[in-house]
């Protein structure tokens, strides 16, 4: 199946709020779980990139399990980072840990000039070209970053992906099964992903599928 480009930001209102106030607890806990399995020996005290952080939620519950670490989340979208400064004012504890920075990779001005960890969910099946994300990467990650990127993966036919929607969202508002379905069709396989880290000189990292639709690029900057 041929990838269907999907917007690279969401600004609908409805489309927004419905992504901020959605519980994606476990896809979101799942993450960071598998960036401690991926790291075990390893501590994580340094500046962390959250690329494409959204409404924050990666951000707060990675600043949650490694409490050593400074997390800077990049949003393009002004709506959704209204959503993550809302929940930063309510959340004390955060501020000084959290800062979210709106702006587009790989334009954006950010205030290190590297990262000792850059992390990014779902932001690379929205992105027209996917070497935005890999020369960014490669432009703010220190020697030895930890890099973890996780992503869907786009099933193998139409069918599959409605019966994807049917059985992980049936429960959820039609338009965030309208997005998920789309998004789906918009991500890349782990071929493309194997290719894409070739053409960017980051063959280093390794590539998995970690569930039925996700797949995952993580390892260390040269």
């Amino acid at each position: 199946m041929e990838r269907v480009l999907e917007p690279e930001l969401m600004e609908d209102e409805e489309q927004v709020l419905a992504y901020a106030e959605a519980d994606f607890s476990e896809p979101h806990d799942h993450f960071v779980q598998l960036f401690a399995e991926k790291f075990p020996n390893d501590s994580v005290a340094g500046n962390v990139l959250d690329m494409g952080c959204g409404p924050g939620d990666i951000s707060f519950r990675f600043a949650r399990a490694f409490p050593e670490c400074r997390v800077q989340g990049v949003d393009g979208s002004a709506c959704m980072l209204d959503y993550a400064n809302k929940r930063l004012v309510r959340s004390p504890d955060y501020r000084g840990r959290i800062e979210f920075i709106p702006g587009l990779f790989p334009d954006v001005e950010l205030p290190r000039p590297n990262y000792s960890a850059l992390i990014s969910n779902s932001l690379l099946h929205h992105l027209p070209d996917a070497q935005i994300l890999w020369s960014s990467i490669k432009r703010w990650a220190a020697p030895a970053a930890q890099i973890f990127v996780m992503d869907l993966m786009r099933p193998d036919n139409i069918e599959m992906a409605r019966s994807f929607v049917g059985h992980y969202a049936a429960g959820e508002p039609e338009v965030l099964q309208r997005d998920f379905y789309n998004s789906l069709l918009a991500a890349f396989t782990l071929e493309e992903l194997r290719l894409q880290l070739k053409l960017a000189g980051l063959q280093g990292l390794s590539v998995e599928a970690v569930s039925d639709r996700h797949l995952l690029a993580w390892g260390r900057a040269d």
